[in-house]
């Protein structure tokens, strides 16, 4: 059933409203959790999972136990226009929150969002990289909330688990919001930005069945997922290109790599050389790869999960 969250007036007699899906089955006050996505407008693989989750849960109704609540767009206007950030305003969606009742348009759209998800039982926050680069199937935490959300990643069918320092996480994200809230919250990051990798979203969405099992909501046999690899920030090493040109990969992504390894090379088309042999700094798996294949100075090209991990 459609719902509206919150809402806004624009110029011209429109209206900007936030939507959630809610399907709820048998008790449907035993347990909730929430779906979200479309935060940044040009982050679409977060589109199939609710799609697909939505069709998924209706022939599952049956045998639901508790209330899912899918949000496939949070920035509306963002995904309409291909747009990253609050059209009009020049905004990162995810630097706004928890929102506010007497700051700017988008504040309230904000202070509504979270309002509505607050107390839910577990949160999961659909992300996917930029369009510049590509990310395995992963979930980030906060080191801070690490002990409580751990157990309940483990269920969500990702490749890995990245727990980030507290000093690096943004206080403004809706993930932390909820969190300092007291509501659960997983980031998951995958994919590209403006596509859809179809096979990421049908891992996650074998994983959220998995996790709504685990908290008692779905009455079906149990469905194993594989363990993620557990990694904190003293595992990763960063990849940067030191000259301006055109990368061109030497991996492909997810690969393991040796350190010193070639990960790719920087070309200059104006003289056809080589200015830059990019190498692996560590030894491990190639989790973030660069895409989009122009580069300055200082681009990320690649993430490389260091073999430590466990």
């Amino acid at each position: 059933m459609l719902q509206e969250v919150v809402s806004a007036h624009l110029p011209v007699g429109e209206k900007l409203a936030i939507q959630k899906n809610r399907i709820a089955g048998a008790h449907p006050e035993a347990r909730r959790i929430a779906v979200v996505t479309g935060t940044h407008g040009d982050e679409l693989e977060g589109q199939y999972v609710a799609w697909k989750l939505a069709r998924l849960l209706e022939k599952k109704r049956d045998r639901l136990h508790g209330t899912v609540d899918i949000y496939p767009a949070l920035n509306p206007l963002g995904i309409s226009t291909i747009y990253r950030g609050l059209p009009g305003f020049d905004l990162d969606m995810n630097r706004i929150f928890p929102g506010s009742s007497t700051e700017t348009m988008y504040e309230h759209i904000a202070q509504g969002i979270v309002r509505d998800i607050a107390g839910a039982d577990l949160c999961i926050d659909i992300h996917a990289s930029n369009i510049f680069l590509r990310e395995i199937p992963q979930i980030r935490i906060n080191e801070k909330n690490a002990q409580e959300l751990l157990p309940l990643a483990h269920f969500l069918n990702m490749d890995f688990v990245w727990v980030h320092g507290a000093a690096t996480v943004l206080e403004s994200t809706l993930a932390y919001s909820l969190n300092d809230m007291g509501t659960p919250t997983l980031v998951v990051e995958m994919g590209v930005g403006m596509r859809i990798t179809e096979s990421y979203g049908n891992q996650l969405i074998y994983g959220i069945f998995a996790v709504m099992n685990h908290l008692g909501m779905l009455d079906e046999p149990f469905i194993p997922v594989a363990p993620p690899i557990v990694s904190t920030d003293g595992h990763v090493a960063f990849v940067n290109a030191a000259e301006s040109g055109i990368f061109l990969p030497r991996v492909s992504h997810a690969e393991r790599v040796e350190k010193g390894q070639t990960i790719g090379i920087v070309s200059n088309p104006f003289t056809g050389e080589i200015s830059e042999k990019l190498l692996s700094p560590i030894s491990g798996m190639v989790f973030t790869l660069r895409e989009y294949p122009l580069v300055n100075e200082g681009s990320l090209i690649a993430r490389v999960l260091g073999g430590a991990a466990s």
